[in-house]
């Protein structure tokens, strides 16, 4: 034992060792999608435990920077990324990560494809899954609402599988006054009169205070056209490109880069709009209705790499409880380790199937073959799976790097960055409370609330005697509520969204039999 070192946790294939995705994708795929993905899945697996791993370290050590200035002086703020940020960019293109969902060749199907690619690629992508969310957000407010003419110039560089034409997107909304609430939005939008390549046709100045995927091509944001009232109602949704002809950028300024806990290779700047300019997407006032669609896209993504890194870190757990002894046996032999590992694993299973329960809606809206019910659903459910999704996401990261005791706390093992980029699923796309709060709404507005009771009635878990108990104490509470007021229904908003999604999550884990 004196010259004993500790050999540490090691990935192998991420396709086959995950018997969950496995089982998932062989018993909803029709044959002839199974045929085409499951071959990409195992290649991207391999992928995700070798080259794109190897320059997600890369991006890691060697985090973006901001050069103001040339060496003469010249204001240029050149954001230099990594050559391994650079190459998990081009791995994205190639393996079609956005282009797979737009394809449609596999229907409804095509969304659970894309998202079990993105549930691979997302754990050794050093977060380059923030920027693709953002592109695919972009991609789907574009074909739903832009001209013609705009389609043909961004769509196919966005849902290129060509790394030298592809495109990722921003998305800039939050600015000093506040984040999740737009209302307050500042950056005023003037008339352009300008010529443009893509049909400017305002000039926005006002500071975007958090901008990720700061290198990106182009952007959507949130501006008020000059007259515009003032709240939510006066915003409209903008359309931008980052830089002009001469690749300068295009009337912006960077201030700084973002010094933030985690997601440390992920470019995030805090910028000023000088006259950039922009082209309307839809009609005037309409942006906070537009830019849902993006946010249900991002809040989805958001779910989907929660579980992808929950994945990671019960698959280091795994392996280093074969490895490490203690107390004269090894970890995965103590019953209460392999307890605590068991409770964990069926946590990621019950927000696996919710996430690809929520994914295949999603498909099934895209191509027209959703029911009416089922739309209420996405609705309701898909800020219920960010919010449920990141909390055990990070109760998961928290408990794995406490596995590994010591060397979890220790930097240079890499586990730390577990729990520091965990915490950002609870952040990004909506906080816990926003998330509860926007579930109301849809309890409001889509009167979502008898289509869940519906849905959790008639389930196959009501035979399950946890979940007939679970459901029994969540009628307790609506029965409570129903005889309160609004500020009731707020005040135990979080607890009824955790009841969703702990009701959800539940039903489909018993109903995919996983």
């Amino acid at each position: 034992m004196k010259n004993f070192y500790q050999e540490g946790p090691s990935l192998t294939n991420s396709y086959r060792n995950d018997e969950t995705l496995q089982k998932f994708l062989k018993a909803i795929l029709p044959p002839e999608v199974q045929k085409k993905a499951l071959p990409h899945l195992d290649h991207l697996g391999n992928r995700a435990a070798t080259d794109l791993w190897s320059w997600a370290q890369d991006a890691e050590a060697r985090p973006p920077i901001h050069v103001p200035f040339d060496p003469w002086g010249r204001r240029i703020d050149d954001i230099r990324v990594s050559d391994g940020w650079k190459n998990l960019e081009k791995a994205a293109a190639e393996e079609g990560i956005v282009a797979t969902a737009y394809d449609r060749q596999h229907g409804a199907f095509s969304r659970i494809y894309q998202m079990a690619l993105l549930y691979l690629y997302s754990p050794s992508s050093a977060i380059f899954s923030c920027p693709l969310a953002m592109t695919d957000g972009a991609a789907r407010a574009l074909e739903l609402y832009a001209p013609q003419e705009l389609k043909a110039r961004a769509l196919p560089h966005l849902l290129s599988r060509d790394p030298a034409t592809f495109w990722t997107a921003g998305q800039w909304m939050t600015e000093r006054t506040g984040g999740s609430d737009v209302s307050g939005t500042s950056t005023d939008a003037s008339p352009y009169k300008e010529a443009s390549e893509f049909g400017a046709t305002h000039a926005l100045h006002g500071t975007k205070w958090f901008t990720s995927a700061t290198t990106s091509q182009i952007a959507l944001t949130l501006a008020r056209p000059a007259g515009a009232p003032a709240g939510s109602k006066g915003l409209s949704l903008f359309y931008l490109e980052l830089r002009d002809k001469k690749n300068h950028l295009n009337h912006i300024q960077i201030h700084r880069l973002k010094d933030k806990l985690g997601t440390k290779a992920l470019p995030t700047a805090e910028l000023n709009l000088n006259g950039t300019p922009a082209r309307m997407i839809g009609a005037e006032g309409e942006g906070v209705k537009r830019i849902a669609s993006v946010l249900n896209i991002t809040r989805i993504y958001n779910s989907i790499c929660a579980i992808g890194h929950m994945r990671r870190a019960l698959d280091l757990a795994q392996d280093y409880s074969s490895k490490r002894k203690a107390f004269g046996k090894l970890l995965k032999d103590h019953p209460l380790h392999k307890e605590t590992l068991r409770v964990l694993e069926e946590d990621f299973r019950r927000c696996f199937a919710m996430s690809f329960f929520v994914a295949h809606l999603l498909g099934k809206e895209e191509v027209g073959e959703i029911s009416a019910s089922e739309r209420i659903l996405l609705r309701a459910l898909t800020p219920v799976l960010k919010l449920y999704t990141a909390k055990k996401a990070i109760n998961i990261s928290s408990e794995v790097v406490e596995m590994f005791g010591g060397a979890g706390y220790v930097e240079d093992t890499g586990l730390p960055r577990l729990l520091r980029d965990g915490q950002v699923f609870s952040i990004w796309e909506g906080t816990t409370n926003v998330l509860s709060l926007d579930m109301l709404r849809a309890f409001e507005k889509e009167q979502a609330l008898p289509v869940l009771i519906e849905y959790f009635s008639t389930c196959e878990a009501q035979k399950v005697p946890a979940f007939a108990e679970k459901w029994k104490g969540f009628q307790a509470l609506l029965g409570k509520l129903k005889t309160g007021g609004p500020e009731d229904w707020e005040l135990h908003a979080r607890q009824l969204a955790l009841s969703v999604g702990d009701l959800m999550s539940e039903s489909l884990l018993i109903e995919y039999s996983l």
